[in-house]
């Protein structure tokens, strides 16, 4: 099998952002709470208020976070979908594929079930809980870092080769092609209806890996299936970005290099900026900068 993967990002200009919205904060705001995983597979929650907890450290590489940030899934190298959660893990399905780390499972919206992919491309649902026999959503050559959205009907994947990204349509079964897609190294997430993707489109298409989640990524949203690109509301060092289910847009963005010097003791952060539907900002939290060189699996909201 060959798999494509992000190696590295290459970050542009300086940031440049709209500015921040008057309105006074919110319950819907966010605390700054998110799953990250580090080195070594080691998933862990940042509070948001400066606490860590450990969520799970995992030998394989196909893993994914729930959105509550309380529970891990992932596939064993023997093919077992495992979930952990209170510090108890679990096996709630056999006989799937493991050594592959591009065929991650992914969580539904409320935290409560996990779809994940099988060897003959049928991808699956089963409850968290293993109180239900797994059931086919339908079947999709788009396998590879699952997205799922918000409304819980479409999911997304590319292919083992990386030379495709589908959506397949789990209320039918059916599955359509992202026009123009050629090469695509990640999925990180979906729109809350399932119209656009948010994805890694390297600049070499003869990058190959082991397909592993990326630390970093240069996110493109992209519409389904036209393949059109859509502008998002920040430029410059951009690593990564994600739909929240209510439709807020989180982008990732690093610390411009001139500016870390002046950090107060020199500690260097990421900074997530929170977007509304027409492109205002709505807030932006600094990373802990313990998190700066992990990858982002979960805002949580």
């Amino acid at each position: 099998m060959k798999i494509r993967i992000v190696t590295g990002v290459a970050l542009g200009a300086a940031l440049v952002i709209p500015s921040a919205a008057s309105a006074a904060p919110t319950p819907d705001h966010l605390s700054g709470a998110a799953v990250y995983a580090a080195t070594g597979n080691q998933l862990s929650r940042y509070s948001g208020s400066g606490e860590w907890h450990p969520l799970a450290r995992l030998g394989a590489a196909q893993f994914a976070a729930s959105p509550d940030g309380a529970k891990a899934a992932w596939i064993t190298e023997s093919g077992n979908l495992n979930i952990r959660e209170r510090g108890k893990t679990s096996t709630i399905v056999s006989g799937l594929q493991g050594s592959t780390p591009c065929l991650t499972p992914v969580w539904s919206t409320d935290s409560e079930k996990v779809a994940y992919p099988s060897a003959d491309g049928t991808i699956r649902v089963v409850r968290a809980d293993g109180s239900n026999a797994p059931r086919s959503l339908g079947v999709s050559k788009g396998v590879c870092h699952l997205a799922w959205s918000g409304n819980g009907r479409f999911l997304a994947g590319y292919t083992s080769t990386g030379g495709a990204l589908y959506r397949l349509d789990s209320k039918t079964g059916k599955t359509v092609i992202v026009k123009g897609v050629t090469s695509v190294t990640h999925v990180q997430s979906l729109s809350p209806d399932g119209s656009k993707a948010i994805v890694a489109l390297p600049e070499n298409s003869d990058a190959t890996g082991a397909g592993t989640w990326p630390a970093t990524f240069r996110p493109v949203v992209l519409a389904i299936p036209t393949g059109k690109r859509q502008q998002l509301p920040v430029k410059g060092n951009l690593i990564g970005a994600t739909y929240l289910p209510d439709g807020r847009l989180v982008v990732r963005t690093a610390t411009p290099p001139h500016t870390q010097s002046g950090n107060a003791g020199g500690h260097a952060h990421n900074t997530l900026l929170v977007f509304d539907n027409a492109g205002n900002e709505l807030q932006r939290l600094a990373e802990p900068p313990k998190a700066k060189n992990q990858a982002l699996l979960q805002v949580v909201s």
